[in-house]
């Protein structure tokens, strides 16, 4: 059986820079999409209605899940699972990231990322099944019985002893999938901000980068970091939110930012310090694409984060009533904030979210359905497919672009 270096190398033999299929305009409604290639990078955000999840796939065939949520919302305040509910969320997660796999030659994900440990990010074990290892099957945990994980990283392991770990089901069942994974020799890892390698070796322009953890955000230094908790009074309540794991991805000109449930709001100034989504966002600096931190809530999507980040693409992880709010969907449209035209996609929108923001809804350019970002070798330009995920076809349903990187 060839080795994933072998079926590579051959791809990249097969289709090279300037051939028919590398220069081919963006994927076609109504085809499925087209397999990854060589030197690309695809940024797949994948909706099944109850989280959030996105899978790189990076232009030397490395793998990064982010986040793998298996919400238990109750189905009037949420929009349906996706493809449906006969599995976890996290089973289809596994089996969407197994059909990329194939086009890596690799049988596994390299990387996992747990940016905060909420439900609908890491599962819930009111929706899972039970397993003999100790924990319930659901969202992350899921997507391993589909596919291995090579290296899990969150924001407390392996001890966490880190700040707000919290003793809710969701938490206490995480701590036990990381623990059966460290009992079988399977790595899980605390997050190190600053460091350019944590994800794979950064080469060829290509980096994922973590800016900020557990209120430490980097200040562009080495490994340097500075404490966002440290004027935090003790009696502030602190939550998983604000501690969330923010990263950067670079791959020549182009930049994504992804931030899982930062938050800025500081309930009118009362706690200041609990703007962690404005000091991550100015680590990060311009990006072409930025998927709105928790959902796009009223907490997050500040006026200083998106001006900082100023993406030509928006991306919104919705799945609930409350996502996004009417004020953070007016930012990422605002052009006072920062100038430019800019669209804005969602993963998928509740039927009471597309009346109350009627108005700038009509403005999205899509709002159901995987949103796949596909980064051209080399990183000077990327396209945006939109993908059925009705079923496991892949069936593209729209696509836009090309946009120019760092525009």
């Amino acid at each position: 059986m060839p080795t994933r270096r072998q079926i590579l190398a051959g791809l990249a033999a097969a289709f090279p820079a300037g051939s028919a299929w590398a220069d081919q305009g963006p994927d076609r409604p109504g085809q499925p999409l087209s397999p990854w290639r060589p030197g690309a990078t695809d940024i797949h955000h994948i909706s099944t209605g109850r989280g959030d999840c996105a899978l790189v796939v990076g232009p030397d065939g490395r793998t990064v899940l982010i986040d793998a949520g298996a919400s238990a919302s109750p189905p009037t305040s949420s929009t349906p699972p996706r493809p449906d509910g006969s599995r976890n969320p996290g089973a289809w997660i596994g089996r969407y990231a197994r059909r990329r796999l194939r086009d890596t030659g690799s049988v596994r994900l390299d990387y996992a990322v747990a940016t905060h440990i909420h439900p609908d990010h890491v599962g819930d074990p009111a929706v899972g099944e039970p397993d003999p290892r100790g924990f319930v099957r659901t969202g992350l945990g899921a997507v391993a019985t589909e596919v291995p994980i090579g290296v899990v990283v969150d924001r407390g392991a392996p001890d966490y002893d880190a700040p707000a770990i919290g003793t809710d089901p969701s938490s206490v069942n995480y701590r036990r999938f990381a623990a059966a994974r460290l009992r079988a020799g399977e790595p899980v890892e605390r997050v190190r901000i600053g460091d350019p390698d944590q994800f794979g070796q950064a080469r060829d322009g290509f980096e994922i980068r973590a800016l900020i953890a557990n209120g430490q955000v980097w200040t562009g230094r080495g490994r340097e970091t500075h404490d966002l908790f440290a004027a935090r009074p003790a009696s502030d309540p602190l939550d998983e939110n604000p501690c969330s794991i923010g990263l950067r991805l670079t791959h020549g000109a182009f930049r994504y930012f992804a931030g899982g449930d930062l938050v800025s709001y500081t309930a009118d100034g009362a706690m200041p310090w609990r703007d962690v989504e404005t000091a991550a966002a100015q680590a990060c600096g311009p990006v072409d694409v930025a998927v709105a931190p928790h959902h796009g809530m009223f907490d997050a999507v500040g006026a200083e984060a998106a001006r900082a980040l100023r993406p030509r693409i928006w991306i919104v992880q919705a799945w609930h009533a409350a996502h996004p709010g009417m004020l953070q969907l007016e930012r990422m449209f605002n052009t006072r904030l920062y100038p430019g035209p800019r669209e804005v996609f969602a993963t998928g929108l509740t039927e009471a979210s597309r009346l109350t923001n009627d108005r700038l809804v009509r403005r999205m350019a899509a709002s159901d359905g995987h949103v796949i970002v596909r980064v051209a070798p080399g990183g000077a330009s990327f396209c945006v497919v939109v993908t059925s995920n009705r079923d496991e076809a892949d069936r593209v349903t729209a696509a836009f672009g090309p946009f120019r990187s760092g525009g």
